[in-house]
């Protein structure tokens, strides 16, 4: 194909993929940003606010052009005439510039999250809500090792979310740890129970499998209803203790024999303190297991994960062990998985068994498919997609459930295979002939 021609295919295949991206986005929007309940003399009257709905569509159909034509302008830029359209095949020049627009892409990502607090918008209604979807990015990065890289359908994940956030409550309270000894142990106990899930499930595939799992998800939930010497019963627990800073507490008046953060550094006493600090240390644990499981990808472990995923019986052919493999996906996902729930109760400061229902693992396992099978990118703006924007328009009240489940379905006719839709093999070894 000459090169103006596959330049032209290029174009025409970006406009219409941002296009289809748009009109998503204002689909999704017009009950999200367009309608707001109002309060007058008759009651509630919906205001519309359709200005509103178009910058969300702009916005997306830029976002993604810059994303599905980003490869071929990088292509161009570096002079080289190999560019593909962004759904044709992968070589390993257009690949090489593929990963680099997603870094970034990331790196912007990054860099506006840790400036965030810092912007004029930034209360602190803003950023405890932020801080939320980095708790659910968190969640969503563990089960991605289960479900996008090992191909195991885990509709029980929210069970280690509740181990995790339980073991933190009882290991501060009963035993008197502080957070940065409690978070660790919690995720210990959260990968302990994977393990637990693990062996049962070992000859299981497909639907058996999300059954099993499924099941063990509603016995934890079950136990922390009725253990209530334990667990406190449907009233959960209270009082949870918060992080401090390296022994420096956000209290206003601190504890006998402790300093507060205010005194030791000479500022005026703000509430806001901990809600700062608690969104950049959940920011830096989200990062930290981005960059495990980016760097997992790229071990022998995580390429046996993706060849389970694609066929477990060429896997077993070529000599990998199932068994250890789905044993540790179980238990790595678990650990990260505890790790967030001891996140969400220090931020709570209460946890109780409705905050742990199944709905939640629908939420974080809708994340993972429709950010993109094993894409850390598309978490991100899943996450901010179904968790975010709920979070921000609540006065919608029943109508927000109405339009998650359209986006659902709307995602999944038109990007069957998550918002990043590109998948791509961890190695290639020889350049593609033309």
């Amino acid at each position: 194909m000459p090169a103006a021609q596959r330049e032209a295919r290029v174009v025409l295949d970006s406009l219409r993929d941002a296009a289809a991206a748009a009109l998503i986005a204002a689909v999704l929007a017009l009950p999200l940003l367009g309608i707001r309940l109002s309060d007058s003399a008759q009651g509630g009257a919906p205001e519309y606010r359709l200005l509103w709905v178009l910058y969300a569509a702009v916005a997306v159909f830029f976002g993604r052009l810059a994303i599905t034509y980003g490869s071929a302008f990088a292509a161009g830029f570096f002079g080289r005439a190999d560019a593909r359209p962004p759904d044709g095949p992968v070589t390993p020049g257009n690949d090489k510039r593929a990963r680099l627009i997603e870094l970034l892409i990331i790196a912007a990502m990054i860099a506006f999250a840790i400036a965030l607090p810092l912007l004029p918008f930034a209360e602190r209604n803003v950023i405890d809500r932020s801080t939320l979807i980095l708790i659910y990015v968190l969640l969503a990065t563990g089960l991605n090792i289960v479900v996008g890289l090992a191909g195991l359908l885990d509709l029980g994940y929210v069970a280690f979310y509740a181990v995790g956030a339980y073991s933190y409550a009882l290991l501060t309270q009963d035993l008197g740890l502080t957070f940065w000894t409690a978070m660790p142990i919690a995720g210990l106990f959260a990968s302990a129970f994977g393990l637990l899930l693990g062996f049962p499930v070992l000859r299981l595939r497909g639907d058996y499998l999300a059954i099993v799992t499924l099941g063990f998800g509603q016995i934890v939930h079950t136990v922390l209803v009725n253990w209530t010497e334990v667990t406190g019963g449907p009233n959960g627990i209270s009082g949870i203790v918060r992080p401090s800073f390296f022994g420096l507490s956000f209290a206003a008046v601190p504890a006998e024999g402790e300093t507060s953060f205010a005194d030791y550094f000479g500022i005026e006493f703000s509430p806001d303190h901990r809600i700062y600090f608690l969104y950049y240390l959940v920011l830096a644990i989200a990062l930290l297991a981005g960059l495990f499981v980016w760097r997992l990808k790229r071990l022998p472990l995580g390429r046996a994960l993706e060849a389970l995923r694609e066929d477990e019986t060429a896997a077993v052919a070529l000599g990998l062990n199932p068994t250890t493999i789905k044993l540790a996906a179980f238990a790595l996902g678990a650990f990260i998985a505890g790790i967030a729930g001891s996140l969400f109760a220090t931020r709570q400061g209460f946890v109780s068994p409705e905050s742990f229902t199944f709905i939640e693992t629908a939420i974080i396992l809708a994340i993972v498919v429709l950010g993109g099978m094993g894409s850390q990118a598309g978490i991100v703006l899943a996450a901010i997609l179904l968790v975010g924007l709920p979070e921000w328009f609540r006065e919608l009240e029943d109508y927000r459930m109405v339009a998650f489940g359209a986006a659902m379905v709307l995602i999944m006719l038109w990007r069957p295979r998550g918002l990043t839709t590109r998948r791509r093999p961890s190695v290639l070894l020889t350049e593609a002939r033309a």
